[in-house]
């Protein structure tokens, strides 16, 4: 014996936890899954730009509904050439017409029977004159009446025969302009933060059920706490999440080119047609990321939680699929809660955990504050740090147990009848 005290060579839970999340970091980055993992999200992408652009096609080659005109032939021609002269001021406004039938003096028309033949491309029929018009549509096109009557007017010769020329002044943006804008790009912003989060949460899971089945995540246990397992696993599949976030978008930023990166630090400007956050866009790029770790670490542990309960991949898809579900709803009352400035709806959705990151990043476009984001953060750390408690003490009483359990029966079975002993 050397008399010398023994040290104690257990890692602390930081030092544990950076193992684990090295191990897991390096094993996935180099990996050739990792490859496909990112040319994943290129798929979808492709279907929707051919997707939406058949569905343009298909929008554009639809004709827009006319009012076909059905009268007399002088009363036709007067129509049309006052539709003609009001075309080039009211543009989209004014409803195209065509001649459906030129009728003779005296001449009954049934207009409704036209439209309920559904033939055609009919969206209304104007009988009558240009004195007393007569308009047949259905119920959501009872707005082109005001345009008839205006055509009716001019046509008619009552309607005002020069109009004054209106003088126009622009101003880069107003009041009702700016909310509408940032509003558009709050919600823009959800909706990324959200399919990011749902493209990328379900790695946690797929890894620790992965590691289960082979006894991997017992070993580990053996030696390192189990909260060091769960938060080393957490913060290196979003360190691998993150990584995946910035490939994609030097991709992006590549296919937009460098004049775009040096507009959007150049000043309040829009990128891509959304106008600037609140907090500006590097800051809301910032916090976007931010929230999206934060969203990303309270996702995961809930998911790696469910990994404690299930033993095969089927079980996995089943029980993880209330939690999607949820998410669903979540993100979609973090989206009603955007119209709700100031209101208790916006409030519960930024106190709420799983929806604060959707609310806050809503926040920071429409509010320059960033005081709200500091406490928001820390609220969030809070329900993360309570989250991966709940998973590790979850998994350590579902899985980590030495020994079968003893069935109730057995322990008041009767033993065995001893032998006689010698005096018997």
């Amino acid at each position: 014996m050397s008399g010398r005290p023994m040290r104690d060579e257990r890692l602390s839970l930081i030092q544990a936890a950076f193992v684990i999340a090295r191990r897991d970091f390096v094993a996935i980055l180099f990996s050739r899954a990792f490859i496909f993992f990112l040319l994943g999200p290129l798929f979808p992408i492709a279907v929707g730009a051919i997707a939406g652009g058949i569905g343009q096609q298909v929008e554009n080659a639809a004709a827009a509904p006319q009012i076909g005109l059905a009268m007399q032939a002088r009363d036709i021609d007067r129509m049309l050439a006052a539709h003609a002269s009001l075309a080039p001021r009211m543009g989209q406004a004014l409803p195209d017409m065509a001649v459906l039938e030129r009728l003779a003096p005296g001449q009954a028309f049934d207009a409704a029977s036209v439209l309920e033949r559904r033939e055609g491309n009919w969206g209304g029929v104007l009988t009558g004159t240009p004195a007393a018009p007569v308009l047949t549509v259905t119920g959501e096109r009872t707005w082109w009446a005001g345009p008839v009557a205006l055509v009716a007017a001019v046509a008619d010769r009552t309607a005002p025969t020069a109009y004054p020329e209106v003088k126009t002044q622009t101003v880069a943006t107003s009041g009702a302009s700016d909310t509408r804008g940032r509003m558009r790009t709050a919600q823009v912003g959800q909706v990324i933060l959200f399919l990011l989060m749902m493209l990328l949460a379900g790695m946690v899971l797929s890894n620790l059920v992965e590691e289960k089945a082979n006894k991997i995540i017992e070993i580990l246990a053996a030696a390192i706490p189990m909260d060091a397992v769960f938060l080393g696993k957490l913060f290196a599949m979003l360190a691998v999440s993150l990584v995946g976030i910035a490939v994609w978008a030097t991709a992006i930023g590549g296919v937009m080119g460098l004049h775009g990166f040096e507009r959007l630090f150049g000043g309040a400007i829009s990128l891509g047609g959304l106008p600037e956050p609140g907090v500006g866009w590097p800051m809301f790029f910032l916090l976007a990321i931010v929230y999206f770790a934060m969203g990303y670490l309270l996702l995961g542990s809930v998911f790696l939680a469910i990994g404690s309960l299930a033993t095969t991949v089927r079980e996995v898809q089943t029980l993880s699929m209330p939690v999607t579900m949820a998410q669903v709803f979540v993100f979609l009352f973090a989206t009603l809660a955007v119209s709700d400035r100031g209101g208790w709806l916006e409030w519960s959705a930024m106190a709420f955990p799983f929806s604060s990151p959707y609310a806050m990043l809503a926040r920071a476009a429409q509010e320059s504050a960033l005081w709200p984001h500091a406490v928001a953060v820390l609220w969030q750390l809070v329900w993360v740090a309570m989250s991966i408690r709940f998973g590790a003490a979850l998994f350590r009483k579902r899985v980590m147990k030495s020994g079968p359990r003893l069935k109730p029966g057995r322990r008041f079975a009767r033993s065995a009848p001893r032998p006689p002993g010698p005096g018997a």
